[in-house]
């Protein structure tokens, strides 16, 4: 199989590590997991999940769970209402310890199946509906290079695979980690030029640490060859509030406030996804949606350049 334009990407994530899937998941589409196995795993799991919620915690409708006991098993299962159901076993172990492996998980409308460095290796039946399916969560003894969410489109497959319902998989890591490098030096204040400015579709993904006794930081979307902000969010960590705003003209505009839900905190990592639509900006942190902003600036290819400043250490910043 050879991948071209994945429509979402995580490079290097850190484990546990939540995710939210832009736009959620549709029959045909596949996710890639490329990673390995410490030598010291005892297992892992990889969650698609409904939501991140942890209080309740929100429901699994495909718990993948390789574990590396005696004897070794893979178990799957689904989290309704905060009761797992009958759990599915298999007793066969393509993974192994202290060694690369790819995961290929094909999106059916009623399955799940999935496919371990190049062979198929097991089939879930859908227990919950798929269009709930927001997040993708990783947690356990594993290692993860690359994770994408790829179109149905842009994955090439023996037509055999296809009819036969198991995804082949044959791609080398290099092809994922090459279409979405994670940008340079990060040090903050941190500036980055989007040389064609930004397009309908297009993800920024910031992702940091909070520093101790932080007070506040901000990510700007800012136009070019002026002091407007399109877009400014401003997570201010003493009053618990997150802000939205635009600077245009030299002037701020009305403050758009999210205070109900706030999931920074001071010496925490976060994740932080800004999905470019024609009429808003979506913002989501820690696979949680958490403002839509609509937009200010009209012209988008005018905005050309990400801006990180204030009390943060930035691990990597993504333009997809």
């Amino acid at each position: 199989m050879s991948v071209s334009n994945p429509r979402q990407t995580f490079l290097h994530p850190v484990v546990p590590f939540a995710g939210t899937i832009l736009g959620g998941l549709v029959p045909g589409e596949m996710v890639l997991i490329q990673g390995s196995v410490p030598i010291d795993a005892d297992r892992f799991q990889v969650d698609f999940t409904c939501g991140s919620s942890v209080k309740p915690r929100a429901d699994v409708a495909f718990h993948f769970n390789p574990r590396f006991g005696r004897p070794a098993c893979i178990v799957c299962n689904t989290l309704q209402r905060e009761r797992w159901g009958r759990e599915e076993v298999l007793h066969c172990m393509p993974f192994a310890v202290g060694e690369a492996f790819e995961v290929v998980v094909l999106v059916t409308k009623d399955s799940f199946k999935v496919a371990v460095n190049g062979a198929h290796v097991l089939e879930y039946k859908q227990r919950v509906e798929l269009e709930g399916v927001d997040t993708l969560s990783i947690s356990g003894k594993v290692k993860v290079q690359a994770l994408g969410i790829l179109p149905g489109s842009s994955c090439v497959c023996p037509a055999a695979s296809v009819s036969s319902h198991r995804p082949e998989s044959h791609v080398r890591t290099a092809v994922l980690l090459s279409v979405m490098p994670p940008l340079g030096d990060l040090s903050v204040p941190f500036r980055h030029e989007l040389m064609k400015g930004l397009s309908v579709g297009q993800s920024i993904t910031v992702k940091g640490e909070v520093h101790q006794n932080a007070h506040s930081f901000c990510i700007n979307l800012r136009r070019a060859g002026s002091s407007d902000i399109a877009l400014h969010l401003n997570p201010r960590l003493k009053k618990q509030v997150f802000v939205g705003n635009s600077f245009l003209s030299e002037c701020w505009g009305p403050e758009e406030t999210r205070v109900d839900i706030f999931p920074f905190a001071a010496g925490q990592y976060f994740e932080v996804i800004i999905l470019c639509e024609g009429q808003q900006f979506r913002v989501a942190v820690n696979g949680v949606h958490l403002m839509d902003f609509k937009h200010r600036v009209q012209d988008l290819s005018c905005i050309t350049q990400v801006e990180v400043l204030g009390d943060v250490k930035l691990l990597s910043v993504m333009i997809g």
